[in-house]
């Protein structure tokens, strides 16, 4: 079996973040991983609007993802 490409390893880890935020009316769509190790997502549905966003991509998404894959170097959002 081929290893697992770092997109897909990171939609794997959007997968376990997705039910909460979902629990709020909202949602995450993974957009890119860039070249320089950028992880570039889409917050949907309340998440997108919510005064929180920023708080919640920082706190959560890309602690999350920072912990478990270390090489990447920080999570932007787009779109909001």
């Amino acid at each position: 079996m081929a290893e697992k490409t770092m997109e897909e390893k990171i939609e794997e880890a959007l997968e376990q973040i997705r039910p909460f935020l979902q629990r709020d009316g909202g949602d995450i769509e993974f957009v890119e991983y860039t070249s320089d190790n950028v992880v570039k997502v889409k917050l949907k549905g309340h998440c997108a609007g919510c005064p929180g966003a920023r708080m919640t991509l920082s706190g959560v998404v890309e602690r999350i993802l920072k912990q478990t894959y270390p090489e990447i170097n920080r999570v932007e959002g787009v779109d909001f």
